[in-house]
């Protein structure tokens, strides 16, 4: 089954989306899956929140600022909220910030989310505030404790306009084979620049030109264990 996204820009005319399982959503455009087909929400875990040292580094007061390039269904902010709402400060404060070339509307990001009870809370109260035609940056309050801000466009272009420094970011894009342009060294220098000193990056990518690219901007980059069964992922540190 396919279904066609709302023409949001002229570079998403044509963008669809096809669901595997009834809820499990692939990219035509990209040849790839948005997420692990095992269990995605476990790879969150295990790749992005694990793989920064996370929640150990955010249990404490002030703003703790993660980014995000590819928000696709929202899976990876609905079990980062989840957790953060678990191991919190009650004076800390958490920005996560995504990069999406193409965000989904807001049917389809219910449709894929609701395969995980365990963040069932988390999308019912994504898909309320979620706009009906997101555009430029849309700045979601989720709790008193929780902002969510959407950059509407290129990675490349939003973060090159970014003033801020991040603490995390996950590279979550689609596979380096099928999206290049998301692993290049242009933007693994960005996300190189926006990361504050002692920050971290972490991908489920083990790619070679990819953790050239990261070590070439600067990171220290380090090979870990993959999920599910994949023998490598990276991670690394400013």
């Amino acid at each position: 089954m396919s279904t066609r996204f709302p023409d949001h820009s002229p570079e998403a005319d044509g963008f669809t989306l096809e669901w595997f399982d009834g809820d499990m959503p692939y990219s035509p455009r990209f040849g790839d899956h948005f997420y692990c087909r095992s269990d995605g929400r476990l790879e969150c875990g295990h790749v992005f929140i694990a793989g920064n040292g996370l929640p150990q580094r955010w249990t404490k007061p002030g703003p703790f600022r993660i980014s995000e390039l590819g928000f696709g269904t929202g899976l990876n902010l609905c079990e980062t909220w989840r957790q953060w709402k678990e191991t919190r400060d009650p004076a800390g404060h958490l920005h996560f910030t995504s990069f999406e070339l193409y965000p989904m509307p807001r049917a389809a990001i219910g449709k894929a989310l609701s395969r995980w009870p365990e963040i069932d809370a988390e999308r019912q109260a994504l898909t309320a505030l979620w706009p009906d035609e997101p555009a430029g940056h849309v700045v979601l309050d989720l709790d008193p404790q929780t902002r969510l801000t959407i950059v509407c466009g290129p990675a490349l272009d939003g973060l090159r306009d970014w003033n801020d420094r991040f603490d995390a970011f996950y590279l979550d894009g689609f596979a380096p084979s099928r999206n290049p342009d998301m692993w290049s060294a242009g933007l693994m220098q960005l996300v190189f620049d926006r990361t504050a000193e002692g920050g971290s990056f972490a991908t489920y990518a083990a790619a070679g030109f990819v953790r050239r690219n990261l070590a070439a901007a600067g990171f220290t980059v380090n090979r870990a264990p993959g999920f599910a069964g994949k023998r490598e992922m990276l991670c690394g540190v400013r």
